[in-house]
């Protein structure tokens, strides 16, 4: 198949991603690349220097909203993907709105309980949708431990699943962005895959 088959089918769908960091943003960044349509960005964070070692932003966009400056980057790259950008905090409550009508979901939070929190709620307030996370990407090396294991038909998890953030083993670009591109080409796998 070629790219222009493949980017017209990609154009028909809309992903969300819960969170604009790390893995948030270069999976953005990503999905965009290959064609995907909409894409629902969630974060309320702002853009801050100490993020641009794993982060798909620019020093000038420090103090900017990571889902508007995410938005910008995007635009210079595949104008064609509508960004619908949220600065919001994800809850129980609103996941099921501001992710209506997504074909795909992807996890991109850095907290456990979060993590829990929108596993929890896609699978019991909107079940069916697929639910692409990413746990254990901390640190460098070892890229030979990170996969991507299907839990069942609409949960994803991508990352070794054991390495967790700390101060002395941070998130860095390189596992940061394997991860992220993993989860990406999980959801391309599942869009290539629907009819619409």
């Amino acid at each position: 198949m070629k790219f222009s088959e493949i980017r017209e089918h990609l154009s028909k769908f809309k992903v969300g991603i819960a969170g604009a960091g790390g893995l948030g943003s270069n999976c953005a960044v990503a999905l965009a690349r290959t064609g995907v349509g909409t894409i629902v960005l969630c974060d309320y964070d702002i853009v801050d220097i100490s993020n641009l070692n794993r982060q798909y932003y620019f020093t000038e966009q420090a103090g900017m909203f990571k889902t508007e400056a995410l938005r910008d980057n995007i635009a210079g790259i595949n104008p064609d993907t509508v960004i619908i950008a949220h600065n919001i905090e994800l809850t129980t409550q609103n996941i099921p709105e501001i992710f209506a009508g997504c074909d795909v979901i992807v996890e991109a939070f850095d907290r456990k309980e979060m993590k829990e929190m929108i596993a929890e709620t896609v699978q019991s307030k909107i079940p069916g949708i697929p639910l692409v996370m990413g746990s254990g990407l901390a640190g460098w090396g070892n890229t030979g431990s990170l996969k991507c294991r299907r839990i069942d038909n609409t949960l994803f998890v991508c990352g070794d699943e054991e390495t967790e953030v700390s101060d002395e083993l941070p998130p860095l670009a390189p596992r940061v962005g394997i991860v992220a591109n993993m989860q990406a080409d999980i959801v391309v796998e599942l869009l290539m895959k629907t009819k619409r």
